[in-house]
């Protein structure tokens, strides 16, 4: 029996994976983002106004995508898929950004983690791209390793899903929490209706 979470307190982020779409259309298995030091984000919404004889009377608002931005140590491989650093034409084992570099669309995971009451959140952001160019920083002399800041974005699914999120001790089905980060779509989370 599941058990209901009604306190959730984000002090920890963890086990960050990416998928990344293939050229066939499907997703590669999940592959450890980095280690993250810290993640933030923020929706983008769209106002829908309604005004009468030239006064605003009343407003909607919906989320249209939204912004996320990740701090880590990155895996290299990671950082190439994201931006698009390319092999074309050059030596093995040189890789260019250029102008024409297109980043991967991607499945972006993670664990939240409530230390206090030992409570974990899975989160999926389902169709993600790199919303900026390739930057880096590297500080001589400096007393930490610096960490790499990507900034993505994220856009509905083909349900138009911007984000999800379980808690793990409220679900029934333990290969969701098993698959999360190996192969997440929405097969995984759907509810399959009871004849």
């Amino acid at each position: 029996m599941p058990t209901i979470v009604e306190n959730f307190d984000a002090v920890s982020i963890k086990n960050s994976s990416v998928q990344f779409k293939q050229n066939d259309g499907s997703f590669a298995n999940g592959t450890k983002f980095g280690c993250v030091g810290s993640v933030e984000g923020e929706t983008t919404l769209r106002e829908i106004i309604k005004r009468c004889e030239g006064v605003e009377v009343a407003k909607k608002s919906k989320p249209e995508k939204m912004d996320i931005t990740v701090s880590g140590h990155i895996p290299v491989q990671v950082v190439r898929d994201l931006f698009g650093l390319k092999t074309d034409n050059l030596k093995p084992g040189i890789y260019s950004y250029s102008k024409d570099s297109k980043g991967k669309e991607f499945i972006y995971t993670a664990d939240v983690i409530d230390e206090f009451e030992e409570v974990t959140k899975l989160i999926a952001f389902p169709k993600a791209v790199s919303s900026t160019g390739f930057k880096f920083a590297i500080e001589n002399g400096a007393d930490e390793v610096a960490q790499l800041e990507i900034a993505f974005s994220c856009y509905p699914d083909g349900q138009g899903h911007l984000y999800y999120e379980a808690l793990v001790s409220e679900l029934n089905d333990p290969t969701i929490a098993e698959t999360w980060h190996t192969s997440f779509d929405y097969a995984l989370v759907e509810a399959i209706p009871t004849p």
